[in-house]
């Protein structure tokens, strides 16, 4: 089934990094998702996770790492770790990655499946609108969740150079954004589609 599920990502043109295809054939989906849902973890859908959130289509997750460039040693900021599949795949492909989640259910829910599949990022419950400005700053930011605008703390811990994966919209569906830090207060756009993700919502972590 993960043999079948790479084979359908490959007639996407718009993937093209070996790397990610290696990543998916390395990372169990099933793994992410309830029992019942195994023999459907392998099609291209989304499923309920569980905190009114979900797992994105393999096709989504595959897309944003393509836009991402993701190098080996690269150190990711994850905004909305989820069920933890996107982290484990950016690891998988040798990035350094730091994840936070707001949802406590889901923290704690992925952080015992990728420690399970032997995967060591830093993942941490807090607010994905403030980032880890401790950790800044990164190479590379994806945002897994539907943002209404960027948020600019995001900006300013991505280094000069570095590249912010963002789907923006407040609608029920959101543009895809690839937007790439020339200077430190300068920024290239691409608009790269419409897609639908969960909202990101601001959480006070106590």
């Amino acid at each position: 089934m993960r043999k079948h599920l790479i084979s359908e990502l490959r007639k996407d043109e718009r993937i093209k990094d070996e790397a990610i295809f290696q990543a998916f054939d390395e990372v169990p989906r099933h793994y992410f998702l309830d029992l019942a849902f195994v023999e459907q973890a392998y099609s291209n859908m989304a499923f309920q996770i569980g905190a009114g959130q979900t797992i994105s289509h393999p096709i989504t997750v595959a897309f944003q790492t393509q836009l991402l460039n993701v190098k080996k040693g690269d150190k990711i900021l994850e905004i909305g770790t989820g069920s933890g599949f996107q982290t484990c795949i950016l690891c998988e492909m040798g990035a350094k990655v730091f994840t936070i989640e707001r949802q406590k259910e889901l923290y704690l829910k992925a952080k015992v499946i990728i420690q399970e599949l032997n995967y060591t990022p830093k993942v941490i419950f807090g607010d994905g609108y403030k980032g880890l400005p401790a950790f800044a700053p990164f190479d590379k930011v994806i945002v897994t969740c539907g943002a209404p605008d960027v948020p600019l703390l995001l900006l300013d811990q991505l280094k000069i150079g570095g590249v912010m994966v963002i789907p923006v919209g407040e609608g029920s569906e959101q543009i895809m954004l690839r937007i790439v830090k020339t200077a430190e207060n300068t920024y290239e756009k691409e608009e790269l589609g419409t897609f639908k993700f969960v909202p990101m919502l601001e959480r006070t972590v106590k």
